[in-house]
This record gives structure tokens, C-alpha cells and sequence, in this order.
């Protein structure tokens, strides 16, 4: 009696262990997943905002010299 007792314990002790790892590895890669997304928003923002300033200053040579074509 005291044996299965103590089984059936430590099968529930282990149960709650694998459980317990399964949280703790869903947890660490909701947490790799979010930095990734926060590092990947931060690269596209600031791709984008180079991008927009050279396209600004191209426009802007591009609209001065207009003045300097001959037809």
C-alpha cells in the first residue's frame, strides 16, 4: 500500500516537472520570438528612414538642375 502510494506520488511529482519544463520552454521562445520581432522592427525603421532621406535629397539635385537642360 505505502509502495503505490509513493508511486503514484512521485508519478504526479514528474508529471508536474515535464509540465513545469514545457511552460518554462514555451516561455523562452515566446521571449526569443518577441525580441526578434522588436530587433527586426527597429532594422526595418531605420532602413526605411535612411531610405526616405536619400529619396528626398535625389529629388531635391533632381528638381534644382532641371533648370540647367537645354532643349
Amino acid at each position: 500500500m505505502l509502495y503505490t502510494v509513493l508511486k503514484q506520488t512521485a508519478s504526479k511529482v514528474l508529471d508536474r516537472r515535464q509540465e513545469d519544463s514545457m511552460e518554462e520552454k514555451i516561455y523562452k521562445i515566446m521571449r526569443g520570438a518577441g525580441a526578434l520581432n522588436i530587433v527586426l522592427g527597429v532594422i526595418s525603421l531605420v532602413v526605411g528612414i535612411a531610405a526616405g532621406v536619400l529619396l528626398i535629397i535625389s529629388g531635391g539635385k533632381l528638381v534644382s538642375g532641371k533648370s540647367r537642360i537645354l532643349f
